[in-house]
């Protein structure tokens, strides 16, 4: 039994009581729906202890019920073990989402509590409109969780710092000029921007208030000739307030949001993203616009889709970046092959040491995300995090998967490989072989222009479900500049979450590639690199595109089996080798490893 998790449910429990509150709901967001929220924002893990990046937890008075995806299954079930907590697998069979969960258990008459300020208005207003006809109420002015966790962390407050125009390849002036062609052509007065790597891509500005990602805490609201940018002034030093000053870019208090919202003349319409703004910011201007005769238009955020195709300035630094990167990720492996046969290893150390490889780099500034090594069967668990405390003893024998990357001046990296570490069996020779093939096979595609990330899925799964093995999560995902290692609006799945899976792959675009095998109490398998889209011929038949690698780092030899390989995978795999000992050979000054890099990749 988990009492610690126990008693602070009963203490939300009275809290609800007090305030009428029949269902109280938390997810996992800050208040601008990012994928990663500081630990101040961590009020679902506080009440049912999982700790991964995406979940949201609802409790009643004798129920708690808390939904995640494939990625946590096995992770929530431990963590959330003797908590009393029932764990909702997301999108498995049989499964109800939270939305039909609620309107099948809540009468007419209940009050369905949040705090609108960390709920995206597209959420809320799917509780609304699920809810209406059980007349249901909903209350979002409550933060019932910040009244019970007492020792709450602080409100991240990090300095400010602002990234050259020649580094951005753009300057903030230009790429307002692009956002304010978007409001006219909307017919709008007004853009409010909610989404933090989307203020930092456009403003050219970064920070560090959310772990692993060099974002600010912050809000925009452009009008045809104003910008108004809130954020914490604490975070401000004079480079920055000059910078802002000289790009005519007004500062207002953070917490003055609402506030200022609220007073906010508004005239015509104003455009927002029903995605990344809160339930309480959307309440606000839909009752002020109201108010004054005004109107307010859900659009995608433009800004999303002007970064996810990088600049010539971008994708010239990136690749360069990914080089060096790549070059340190190799070195690692094979420091892990011989450091493990000494016995001292753990994943933990491991991991420590590939994170301080990373930072001798020039132009480190922080992990783009904790390094994730996992050992064996720990691996099965996508997102698995090894700590000081809690470990498991590497060994030579099996595999050590690590997952892991950095943000630099000049790009933001991410690349998997899974390690021999000694003796391997047949059955993850095997499974290991077929995730190579479908890495491959997926990076090698050419595809006509119009075509998205579901349309060229099956590529990665095909060699795995040839075999009747599935991996629960994408197959890739969008990367940032310099910003959050997780990037839309496009994604490489065959299972459509919402219309933004939907978008066309464009060149500039990078994103990851990786496929992957995990059963339970056995052994974990990815193989991720990232790719560039590209122009590839265009003919009678259209533009077609392709992928372009910005991962060099070896495929392991000891993994691959021949007898699962035709003569044109064999080739491929060949040819990515060979690519690899040409980029990174040159990076590499010390001769044991140049000559264990050429064994590496020799043809098979």
């Amino acid at each position: 039994m988990n009492k610690v998790i126990q008693d602070r449910l009963s203490a939300l429990r009275e809290k609800m009581s007090a305030n009428g509150i029949d269902y109280y709901l938390m997810p996992t967001s800050d208040y601008h729906n990012s994928e990663y929220s500081a630990d101040f924002f961590k009020a679902r893990e506080y009440f049912c202890g999982f700790t991964g990046s995406n979940g949201t937890l609802v409790v009643s008075k004798d129920w708690a019920g808390m939904w995640t995806d494939g990625r946590y299954f096995i992770q929530a079930d431990r963590e959330m073990e003797g908590t009393g907590v029932t764990l909702y697998k997301m999108g498995e069979e049989g499964v109800p989402t939270i939305s039909e969960y609620l309107a099948e258990n809540m009468t007419a008459g209940q009050v369905l509590g949040f705090d609108g300020k960390v709920v995206p208005a597209r959420e809320g207003l799917a509780y609304e409109k699920k809810l209406k006809k059980n007349q249901v109420k909903i209350k979002f002015d409550k933060d019932l969780a910040g009244e019970v966790w007492t020792d709450r962390p602080a409100l991240p407050c990090n300095p400010i710092y602002v990234l050259s125009d020649e580094l951005c390849g753009k300057s903030f002036a230009e790429k307002l000029a692009d956002i304010r062609k978007v409001m006219e052509e909307e017919k709008a007065n007004a853009y409010l921007l909610c989404k933090l790597d989307d203020i930092c891509w456009l403003t050219n500005l970064r920070g560090n208030d959310v772990e692993c990602n060099p974002v600010i805490l912050s809000y925009l609201f452009i009008t045809k000739k104003t910008v108004s940018m809130f954020v914490q002034f604490d975070e401000l030093n004079d480079e920055v307030r000059n910078y802002c000053e000289n790009n005519d870019i007004e500062l207002v208090a953070y917490n003055r949001i609402i506030t200022w919202l609220d007073e906010y003349e508004y005239d015509g319409v104003t455009l927002y993203d029903e995605r990344n703004v809160s339930y309480s910011v959307f309440r606000t201007i839909k009752d002020n616009s109201e108010n004054n005769h005004a109107n307010i238009k859900n659009i995608y955020d433009p800004t999303e889709m002007m970064k996810a195709c990088k600049n010539e300035t971008e994708i010239k630094n990136i690749r360069d970046v990914y080089v060096k990167d790549s070059a340190v990720l190799t070195k690692f492996i094979y420091w892990v092959k011989n450091e493990v046969k000494n016995g001292t290893l753990n994943e933990y150390t491991a991991a420590m040491h590939l994170d301080n490889m990373r930072a001798q780099l020039p132009g480190f500034i922080e992990l783009s995300f904790p390094t994730i090594s996992a050992y064996r069967d720990n691996a099965a668990m996508m997102h698995y995090e090894a700590t000081e405390e809690s470990n498991a003893e590497l060994k030579p024998e099996h595999f050590l998967l690590v997952d892991s990357g950095a943000t630099y001046m000049g790009g933001t990296t991410d690349v998997t490989r899974t390690i021999v570490l000694g003796p391997i069996t047949d059955e993850e020779k095997k499974h290991y072989t077929l995730t190579t093939v479908g890495m491959l096979q997926l990076a090698n595609a050419h595809f006509l222009e119009g075509c998205n990330g579901r349309n060229l899925d099956i590529l990665a799964r095909q060699p795995l479900w040839n075999v009747g093995i599935d991996y629960k999560c994408g197959t890739g995902h969008g990367i940032g500049y310099m910003l959050n290692v997780h990037e839309g609006p496009h994604s490489i799945r065959w299972k459509s979450r919402s219309s933004e899976d939907e978008a066309a792959l464009k060149v500039g675009m990078i994103m990851s590639d990786e496929p992957g095998v995990y059963i339970e109490g056995k052994h974990g398998i990815r193989i991720e690199n990232i790719l560039e889209v590209v122009e590839g011929e265009k003919n009678s038949d259209g533009q077609f595109l392709e992928f372009r690698h910005l991962t060099y780092v070896p495929l392991d030899r000891d993994a691959l089996d021949k007898q699962y390989l035709q003569p044109r995978e064999i080739e491929a795999i060949n040819e990515y080798q060979k690519m690899v000992y040409d980029r990174i050979e040159p990076l590499i000054e010390e001769p044991e490893i140049k000559e264990w890099l050429k064994a590496e990749t020799k043809p098979l």
